[in-house]
């Protein structure tokens, strides 16, 4: 753990001894905003010059969208949390030589989209929207929370042919969890942090920690699965792909990498051509 996450931490427990609402306001200002907007890595910056940008307004925020190809056999790819839509530059080459047209996007307060915030709704709403301009999709590829997201969106008038989940977050509750463990945050804060969540984020939305989760009813997400994970990943455990798969059954192939981490195995020329191959069926 990181000494500035200790030291925030460390503040927000204080803080709670004489304010546990205040606490709590200080770790939901914390929760809801990415820390970062993800940097462009090597090799992606070629890419996204070759796309072609767009941009769509989504709760007063604008989203920056990319796309290539001829439109044909639409694939879109959800990234997660403080990343970037530009993380699907290692599969662009594999899906345009298939025949298939990529589409990503920044989420809000992620990339070059504004914002300071987003939250699963947004996420939902952007995917609904290219949904509605390109859909429906051959296959819908996601990274970490971005899978989360993918399912909620399926749910709920988003058509596509098949799923890819890399690291993916499948319990929506394990957002908070995580997020607490890593600031070590004392029951009362994580207890007002929830509440937060719950009557501000999503006010009269009951059920959102089931709801929003990946394995909340499997049966309205009826298409293949791949899930893709590495039993090292130190920012979402492997178990969350495990909830995933035993949830949705036979609809699922999960594949376990070792030594990929959370990052890396976005990029990992094996992996991309599991991906691939998946997709194409």
């Amino acid at each position: 753990m990181s000494l500035a996450i200790a030291l925030v931490g460390g503040t927000l427990n204080t803080t709670s001894l004489a304010s546990r609402r205040l606490a709590g306001r200080g770790a939901f200002a914390l929760f809801s905003r990415p820390l970062r907007r993800g940097r462009l890595r090597e090799g992606e910056t070629e890419r996204i010059a070759e796309a072609r940008t767009s941009t769509m307004t989504v709760e007063g925020k604008t989203v920056r969208t990319y796309r290539w190809g001829d439109g044909a056999r639409p694939v879109l790819f959800v990234h997660g949390w403080w990343s970037r839509g530009s993380r699907v530059a290692p599969f662009v080459p594999g899906l345009l030589a298939r025949g298939y047209s990529p589409i990503s996007f920044d989420a809000p307060g992620h990339g070059e989209s504004s914002g300071r915030s987003t939250t699963i709704l947004e996420y939902r709403d952007i995917i609904r929207r290219l949904h509605a301009e390109h859909g429906p999709f051959e296959a819908v590829m996601a990274h970490s929370f971005g899978l989360a997201a993918s399912f909620f969106a399926l749910r709920d008038e988003v058509k596509a042919g098949r799923l890819v989940g890399i690291s993916g977050v499948g319990e929506f509750g394990y957002l908070l969890d995580t997020f607490s463990g890593a600031l070590r945050l004392r029951e009362t804060v994580s207890g007002e942090l929830r509440r937060r969540i719950e009557e501000d984020l999503f006010p009269g939305r009951p059920e959102i920690w089931r709801r929003f989760s990946a394995t909340y009813r499997p049966e309205e997400v009826a298409l293949p699965i791949l899930l893709i994970h590495d039993d090292g990943d130190a920012m979402v455990s492997v178990e969350q792909s495990r909830r995933v798969a035993a949830a949705y059954g036979e609809q699922v192939r999960l594949i376990v990498t070792n030594g990929l981490g959370h990052n890396k195995i976005v990029t990992d020329p094996a992996v991309v051509d599991t991906v691939l191959g998946f997709i194409e069926g």
